[in-house]
């Protein structure tokens, strides 16, 4: 157990041989294994655990970007992507949207994201934003609505993304499933 000032963090550490220079870290429900070369002393062990759970929560905190960055975010995309022209009054977080990534009310212009896509990738992120910016300007999804979307670059990888997550969604529970890992980027 590693004692932060917040709470308790469940720290598992595997020591292994085969690693020999590489330090990794990923969240495993509420635990954090943090893995490293067998041959490191406690006193590396306490410095790559504390620095790799930093990291894990530097990386977590940009993926969940509070309601006021959301919007601006969403005003940065639409200056890039849309040439300014969708004006969000507001964005925010959304727990109570089941089954969509996002919405947006074209009555006041607030944008809506749905708490399931925290924790993902930016760059999806960023297409959820760009898809209801682009509602702001078409509600529905014809050909101009699209023509919109096509100069995000990541668009097709953003869908096959959220595509892919819904049918991991839809699949029984087989227990675990892997957290996404953070390798130290200095080796």
């Amino acid at each position: 157990m590693v004692d932060d000032a917040d709470a308790t963090v469940s720290v598992e550490v595997r020591r292994s041989r085969r690693r020999k220079s590489t330090v990794s870290a990923y969240r495993d429900g509420a635990r954090t294994v943090v893995s490293i070369p067998a041959r490191f002393t406690r006193a590396e062990e306490r410095e790559w655990v504390e620095r790799m759970l930093a990291r894990l929560a530097d990386k977590e905190a940009r993926r969940r970007p509070s309601d006021a960055e959301l919007l601006e975010r969403a005003t940065a995309l639409s200056l890039t992507y849309l040439g300014g022209r969708a004006h969000p009054s507001s964005v925010r977080w959304s727990g109570n949207q089941g089954k969509r990534w996002g919405s947006c009310t074209l009555i006041d212009g607030s944008i809506r994201i749905s708490s399931r896509v925290q924790g993902m990738p930016s760059w999806v992120l960023d297409y959820v934003l760009l898809h209801e910016l682009a509602h702001l300007l078409h509600a529905g999804h014809g050909p101009a609505f699209w023509e919109l979307l096509a100069s995000y670059p990541r668009t097709d990888r953003a869908k096959g993304f959220l595509e892919g997550v819904a049918f991991g969604r839809d699949l029984p529970d087989d227990g675990p499933r892997p957290g996404g890992e953070v390798d130290d980027p200095d080796d």
